[in-house]
């Protein structure tokens, strides 16, 4: 067996509340994208969620995949995600696109949010790029529902593949075609540079830019840029080398080189909550009891980090000998 192979768990950790939903609709919103709407199987209301939020789709090929709400959030009857059908991929969107039926019932997990809106600002900067619209149409729908100052622009590579531009309608809303600008792409930082000194930003899209937003909106205040991210954005920290101690559990567990936290807990079998494995869900996060993480996820603000309260343990480390975990 491999040092970093899971075995048969006997301590877990609490895991992400979920439910079952059937699903109710499928309805093309642009190309190669779908909205798919989901029910409580008794008609309940479903748990509340708020803009920028996620659930996980259970999938019955075994994978667990997250996907942005993009419905208003003052709706309790229905959850709606739209899935873009990646050429690239690893069994999610595909099987979602080519398989799922309507009537078909699944396992959803949350919702919770690592992006959430501050209602409160004074101006909204909302920044889209491809599939990554649909936490952005949900922010939209709602700053617009307060009568709140905001704008949004939304970048796709040629017009037929642009969703929500009904939702979008009336939203002070700036359409870039990269195809129709000579392929350029979105201009952030004239758009960083011409918001408002405090104005709150946000922005989801594909990692290049994401990386532009960062840079574009470096200057700002903390905490008045947010961004959501698909894919790691770090490598996940492998050094090994440091203890880990589970309060809990009374154990202490020894990282070696080449695994992480998450690969060596459960070797250990112990069963920690995970589902992306990249750092960017959250369903891993885990209180920090003792010690210093060597944060690599991409969901925790800078502030958070420096606190060092909680960490993700699928793809952070540690920088002390011994860290110790709520677990």
């Amino acid at each position: 067996m491999d040092a970093c192979s899971p075995v048969t768990t006997t301590f877990s950790t609490p895991a992400t509340a979920t439910l079952q939903a059937r699903l109710t609709a499928i309805r093309y919103a642009a190309e190669g994208i779908h909205l798919f709407e989901f029910c409580a199987l008794d008609g309940r209301a479903l748990p509340a969620f708020t803009a920028g939020a996620h659930v996980d789709l259970h999938l019955p090929n075994g994978l667990v995949r997250q996907y942005s709400l993009c419905n208003p959030q003052g709706e309790t009857h229905r959850y709606v995600v739209g899935i873009k059908r990646d050429a690239a991929s690893r069994g999610g969107s595909a099987w979602i696109h080519d398989q799922l039926k309507v009537g078909t019932v699944l396992t959803l997990g949350g919702p919770r949010s690592h992006f959430a809106l501050h209602e409160a600002a004074p101006h909204t900067v909302l920044v889209a790029g491809g599939i990554g619209v649909t936490p952005i149409a949900c922010m939209a729908q709602r700053l617009r529902a307060l009568g709140a100052s905001f704008e949004v622009h939304y970048s796709v590579r040629r017009r037929a593949e642009a969703a929500f531009l009904d939702v979008l309608a009336g939203c002070n809303l700036h359409l870039h075609v990269d195809c129709e600008h000579g392929n350029t792409p979105l201009p952030l930082a004239a758009i960083a540079a011409n918001a408002p000194a405090d104005a709150h930003l946000y922005c989801c899209g594909p990692a290049p830019m994401l990386d532009a937003f960062e840079s574009a909106t470096a200057g700002r205040p903390a905490g008045h840029a947010h961004l959501e991210r698909f894919s790691a954005a770090a490598p996940a920290a492998a050094e090994g080398g440091f203890t880990v101690q589970l309060a809990r559990a009374g154990r202490s567990i020894f990282i070696a080189k080449g695994c992480t936290i998450l690969d060596t807990l459960r070797v250990e079998g112990v069963a920690v909550q995970a589902s992306c494995e990249q750092g960017i869900c959250g369903s891993c996060e885990t209180r920090v009891l003792s010690g210093r993480p060597d944060h690599r996820d991409s969901l925790l603000s800078d502030e958070e980090k420096q606190s060092n309260q909680v960490m993700m343990v699928c793809c952070s480390g540690s920088k002390d000998p011994v860290l110790v975990l709520d677990i």
